[in-house]
Order: C-alpha cells, then structure tokens, then sequence
C-alpha cells in the first residue's frame, strides 16, 4: 500500500480557513450577507449590536481567508459572500463525512 504524503502547506491553509469559521459573530455575519447580498460595516455592526472595530476585524479574517469579498462604493466598502468558495468548502466538508 502506498504511503499518503501530506502536503502540510495546504493542511494549514485549509485549517486556517476553516477556522475562520469558527467564531459566532462570524458565522452571523455570514448569515445576514446571505439574507442581504452586500452590506457594509455600519449595517452589519448596526444589525449586531456589537462595536465597529470588533466587527472590522471579523470582516477583516473572513475576506483574508477568501470568504468574503469587497468593493468600494464612494466612501463605503460594501462586502458579499464569495459562494463559490463556500460551496467548494460545503463540498469537502460533504465529502469527508
């Protein structure tokens, strides 16, 4: 039998993904962009109840791990969920187990 070999470069990568995922607040935002398609801070933090700069660096990880995407709008940075990328994590996820 042949010997799996592990690429832990892409084992790290697709764990710090993952957990991105981890966190309450994170998976709410995640929620309210799939019911409202693009928000931006003010709404989200609004919509939460919790401080803008807390809700920043939420928003921050989620788009760093690719799960989030952004784009200006004037002044305001109207964020939307990249649901191609959570589908093909939904579909790992389904494959394993």
């Amino acid at each position: 039998m042949a010997k799996t070999i592990i690429d832990f470069q892409k084992l790290e990568k697709a764990a710090k993904k993952l957990s991105s995922l981890t966190h309450p607040a994170r998976l709410e935002i995640i929620k309210m962009l799939d019911k409202n398609e693009q928000m931006n801070v003010t709404a989200i933090y609004t919509e939460m109840k919790i401080d803008q700069p807390t809700v920043s660096r939420h928003l921050n990880i989620l788009k760093s791990t690719g799960i989030l995407l952004s784009k200006r709008d004037g002044q305001n940075i109207l964020y939307s969920l990249n649901k191609e990328f959570l589908d093909d994590i939904i579909d790992c996820i389904n494959k394993c187990g």
